[in-house]
């Protein structure tokens, strides 16, 4: 574009905005329905930026809180998405085993805690769901889990009262339970639970400690979990072992800055123990918080790409609109081209009255879609635990792409009024 089309842009600017807004205010029905495909194209951008930044910032806080320096050994690496993804020769992994955690515990001395931890979860594959009962009262665990000392350390967690299961609990078997906030509060409203024996899938325990509440997160909550120590569990529950479930074996470091030196030191333990060849992969799968955040953000990434291709149809459909409207246009106001060209205005004038008129005419739709998707955001944050929130380059964005639409699809429009002849407009009827 010369540069007699920016003096000329920078001339009438004010003027032509206003006669945009007159010709917007004379349709305003018609206004509306053209810029509906660009307000459905930036509220849905404003919307999924600002669940996708919402729900990544809650599963951070999420993993986060399990501890940033959490190295957990399992059978299987973390995985997202749905259905069975593993092949058939990483399901028949050996599972890991409370031995591995004790020689781990024993060879591994960056690692402060080691923590074996048998999980079971009552109704998967129509099983049963045992109940916690006491005086009349119930509550359904959501999980069952079989722990040692070393549990509340390595998972970043806390009791409320009372104490945790200790070395002599699990040294002996004892019959004894630390049950999650949500079951305590059904079945002890008016009692302190701790010293009160309850019935738990036809045995006696001895309520020990309840844990710290946590509330609701993205993820895992201990509220409805029962604890026992994992020798207890696995005399409640043998075919829990049988099933080959084995342990995930949770650990951190001594010290933060040793976190890396943790994972070779279990590493090489596992897989001496488990018998790999030094050119074979490991058989076994790792988590840490980043690992789990990277492959999280990587699933809300394809999200995010779907998203943005809807929207970029319904802003495709809203330019389109954009485009006819101003044909419309131009074809309407004819004569009045015809005049001012008479009068003096050059091909630049009318080229940048038309194009100042689309690309008002898209923001409109973009401020509009900017506020639906701000609505959106905050319905869902008031309503839900997610923290859905807009970054501002997203409304940047959004009015943005709104306005080069405008621009875009207005060129064509503009570029034909410009290039009406004064005479055959000023006859025009």
């Amino acid at each position: 574009m010369s540069k007699a089309f920016f003096a000329a842009l920078r001339r009438g600017f004010l003027e032509n905005v206003l006669f945009a807004k007159t010709a917007i205010l004379a349709h305003k029905l018609r206004a509306a329905l053209t810029v509906l495909g660009i307000v459905i194209g930036v509220s849905t951008v404003i919307a999924m930026v600002s669940l996708i930044a919402g729900f990544n910032n809650s599963v951070t806080a999420s993993f986060e809180s399990f501890g940033a320096t959490l190295v957990q050994f399992q059978k299987y690496d973390p995985q997202f998405g749905p259905g069975n993804q593993r092949d058939p020769e990483m399901r028949q992994r050996k599972p890991l085993t409370y031995e591995d955690a004790i020689a781990m515990k024993e060879l591994c001395p960056s690692m402060r805690s080691v923590s074996p931890e048998r999980y079971w979860f009552p109704g998967n594959n129509g099983s049963s769901v045992p109940t916690v009962n006491f005086d009349g009262e119930e509550a359904n665990p959501d999980t069952i889990v079989g722990v040692v000392p070393d549990y509340l350390d390595a998972n970043s967690k806390q009791t409320g009262e009372g104490r945790f299961i200790n070395e002599t609990d699990v040294r002996r078997s004892a019959q004894v339970i630390v049950i999650g906030f949500d079951i305590a509060d059904a079945i002890f409203p008016f009692v302190d639970p701790i010293g009160k024996w309850v019935q738990f899938g036809g045995r006696r325990y001895e309520v020990i400690g309840v844990m710290e509440e946590q509330g609701a997160t993205m993820f895992e909550s201990t509220d409805a979990h029962v604890y026992l120590p994992i020798t207890t569990f696995d005399q409640a529950f043998p075919w829990v072992e049988k099933e080959g479930n084995g342990v995930n074996i949770a650990t951190v470091p001594k010290d933060p800055l040793l976190t890396a030196q943790i994972v070779e030191e279990g590493t090489n333990v596992l897989r001496l123990r488990r018998g790999v060849p030094f050119n074979k992969p490991n058989d076994f799968g790792i988590m840490t918080p980043d690992k789990l955040i990277g492959n999280f953000q990587a699933v809300t990434g394809g999200v995010a790409l779907t998203m943005l291709l809807i929207a970029s149809i319904s802003l495709l459909v809203g330019g389109v609109g954009v485009m006819n409207i101003m044909l419309v246009s131009v074809t309407e106001r004819t004569k009045e081209i015809g005049l001012r060209k008479a009068l003096g205005a050059v091909r630049q004038d009318i080229l940048t009255q038309f194009l100042i008129e689309a690309v008002t005419l898209s923001a409109v739709g973009g401020v509009i879609g900017v506020g639906v998707g701000l609505g959106i955001a905050l319905v869902v944050r008031t309503f839900s635990p997610l923290a859905a929130a807009a970054p501002f380059w997203s409304i940047a964005v959004g009015l943005g792409v709104s306005m080069t639409v405008g621009l875009v699809f207005g060129i064509f429009p503009a570029y034909r009024a410009a290039k009406l002849d004064p005479i055959d407009a000023l006859r025009y009827e």
